[in-house]
């Protein structure tokens, strides 16, 4: 079981993961609608793994991963991403991302993931 943390401004998308995530017998341990809102939770937390979506008001995916890397240099964070960006996926990556995951996903592509990442 993995503590968990979903950072989406979708509310729909942050039901379908704490679906997921409690199928997977994850806990959620915080939940943030923007980029401002996920660096002071995720801070606040510490959880295992960050599910974060690329597109965030306030701070974008790419200024979280940063801002979290810098101060929690052993953090897990999961791109969530509509888009194909490949670019802006990239720079997560080499800022400190840990992978990403394209929208729509597969609920055991997600939970695979969060398994494989927590067990390192």
């Amino acid at each position: 079981m993995a503590r968990v943390m979903i950072a989406d401004d979708s509310d729909a998308i942050r039901l379908v993961f704490q679906d997921i995530l409690s199928i997977g017998g994850h806990e959620i341990v915080a939940e943030a609608v923007n980029g401002e809102d996920a660096v002071e939770k995720f801070s606040k937390t510490n959880p295992d793994v960050l599910l974060l979506d690329l597109a965030m008001p306030k701070k974008d995916g790419l200024t979280v991963v940063k801002e979290i890397m810098a101060t929690h240099s052993n953090a897990k964070i999961i791109l969530i991403t509509a888009s194909d960006h490949q670019n802006v996926i990239n720079q997560c990556l080499q800022a400190g991302a840990t992978a990403f995951i394209s929208k729509p996903f597969d609920f055991d592509q997600v939970l695979k993931l969060i398994s494989d990442i927590v067990s390192k």
